[in-house]
């Protein structure tokens, strides 16, 4: 059976250029996320060790590559849907985009509701990635950028958090570990008089005999504190770029359900194409 395409169904130029190049941005987002994290595994030679994947979960890359796939889908969807008219797509877009924000309410909630479980879920991931400091590059610099120039903080609760992984445990010492019941040099607070950063800085700083000392060698605030601390202290730039990115998807969801030229037709004729 021959199809026809009413002309009421068609995408208003306006829109159509408009979610184009919306979508376009979040195209070329999607896929520079996706060659960084991709670029990772490759300088880390995962395609040749399959063994690296072991802990995914908490690797910086792999979070990279997820996340620019999901864009990139979203991107492309909007981008080839508004540009050829394909209703399938835009119908496709339009939903994703509504459950990615039903989503991203749902987690605003649970993090103020269950504020305690969220903590807790929070210090747990933050101890899987203590746990693999040594074991991936991408996971120390995340560590140590953290620690050393956005949050100036140590372990999670405590620099004695560090004691989770295997190299500063304090037990190593009888392992010939010179890491042993210390602290990665990101810890540590630096001194006027350094010429060089001072990678040893951290070492031995967790014996009792040197615990003493620890306010005036390293940063006793745990990541979990300092990081609540942080976002309060922003909570307006936080807050403002919430509101800003649920402000884009509701706009353009509102664009796709209630322009004349677009939205109801769209869901409309995918129906009837279908039928």
């Amino acid at each position: 059976m021959r199809r026809y395409r009413s002309d009421n169904s068609e995408v208003s130029c306006c829109v159509k250029y408009v979610v184009f190049a919306f979508n376009a941005i979040f195209w070329l987002v999607g896929i520079g996320a996706m060659g960084i994290g991709l670029w990772a595994w490759s300088e880390k030679e995962v395609f040749r060790n399959l063994s690296a994947l072991t802990h995914i979960t908490v690797d910086p890359a792999f979070i990279f590559i997820c996340v620019g796939f999901t864009v990139f889908i979203m991107g492309f969807a909007g981008c080839v849907g508004a540009l050829r008219e394909n209703t399938y797509l835009l119908v496709f877009y339009a939903t994703f985009l509504g459950i990615l924000l039903f989503a991203e309410v749902g987690i605003g909630v649970l993090f103020f509701v269950y504020k305690d479980w969220v903590k807790e879920q929070v210090a747990l991931g933050l101890e899987k990635y203590i746990m693999v400091y040594r074991d991936d590059p991408d996971t120390q610099n995340l560590i140590d950028w953290v620690q050393e120039y956005l949050l100036y903080c140590c372990g999670i609760l405590t620099p004695d958090d560090w004691d989770k992984n295997q190299y500063f445990n304090c037990t190593s010492i009888s392992k010939g570990s010179r890491e042993a019941c210390g602290v990665p040099f990101s810890c540590c607070k630096p001194k006027e008089d350094w010429e060089l950063k001072n990678y040893m800085c951290g070492y031995d700083t967790r014996k009792e005999s040197n615990k003493d000392d620890w306010d005036s060698v390293i940063y006793i605030t745990g990541c979990l504190p300092a990081g609540e601390a942080w976002l309060l202290a922003h909570l307006m730039i936080v807050a403002g770029v919430a509101v800003g990115i649920a402000v884009l998807q509701v706009g353009s969801l509102v664009v796709f359900t209630f322009s004349d030229n677009c939205g109801t037709c769209i869901l409309l004729d995918a129906g009837i194409n279908s039928g």
